[in-house]
């Protein structure tokens, strides 16, 4: 798929954030793309999280703007086409009784609204959206019995049930092997080239950000980088973010 970059659908300008008297970011300009593959990358306290907080509404800024879709996040209100998964989405009790076509349904159900029955249209949509995670087989499946990447998958595709046009992922693979996490990544790259969905992907793993994404911006407080993954190493950006001391370890993704 080819990104449209005359079509911004996140627009972050000029955006500061402190707690208190610590500041935490610092003038961030920053546009994501329809079609974008987008990965956010930096030290452990630099500001990445709260970015995606930020353009996720979690948080306000201390000062600057945050436009989605056109239209400012305080007046936005379509919400469905925002997915949203958090660096804590499978930390949760595994002995809950739940499956995973339930899981899912939850998707539908935060598009529809909590008092509203699900459709045929809505269950069609629940098992289109496990089909394309790979997960439609397990459906009947209680999720505490999933390994960490099935997991993964489920809270994907219960991302994909509400038809968003853009998902945030925040720190996805933290605990799971290397296999699981290459073919997670293969699943995203298939999302976003298939499915033409744009991707935010925060992550402290370089190597994966470089090899994976199509755009990569890197936040210390500031905004170090904003450019094509395939040119950070050729332009220093190790030592802009980090210092110069630091070296990149690759993990052959």
């Amino acid at each position: 798929m080819s990104v449209d970059h005359s079509q911004n659908i996140i627009e972050v300008k000029n955006v500061s954030f402190s707690y208190g008297e610590k500041d935490v970011l610092k003038n961030i300009t920053l546009n994501v793309h329809k079609g974008d593959y987008l990965g956010i990358v930096g030290p452990n306290g630099g500001g990445k999280t709260t970015l995606v907080k930020i353009m996720l509404g979690l948080l306000k800024p201390t000062s600057g703007k945050i436009f989605l879709f056109g239209q400012d996040i305080q007046k936005f209100s379509y919400w469905s086409k925002v997915g949203y998964i958090p660096q804590k989405a499978v930390n949760f009790d595994t002995n809950f009784p739940i499956t995973v076509k339930e899981v899912v349904n939850m998707g539908r159900i935060g598009k529809r609204g909590l008092f509203h029955s699900l459709t045929d249209s809505d269950h069609a949509i629940v098992k289109k959206s496990l089909e394309q995670v790979d997960m439609w087989d397990l459906r009947n499946k209680i999720i505490g019995d999933l390994s960490g990447g099935q997991q993964q998958r489920v809270f994907i595709a219960k991302a994909l049930a509400g038809q968003p046009e853009v998902i945030f992922l925040d720190e996805p693979t933290i605990g799971v092997d290397i296999k699981t996490q290459e073919e997670f990544y293969g699943l995203l790259k298939k999302l976003n080239q298939e499915l033409h969905l744009t991707l935010i992907l925060v992550s402290h793993d370089i190597d994966v950000i470089t090899h994976e994404t199509t755009e990569m911006a890197c936040i210390n407080q500031t905004l170090i980088y904003d450019s094509n993954p395939k040119d950070f190493i050729k332009n220093d950006g190790l030592k802009k973010l980090y210092g110069a001391q630091v070296r990149l370890i690759l993990h052959n993704h």
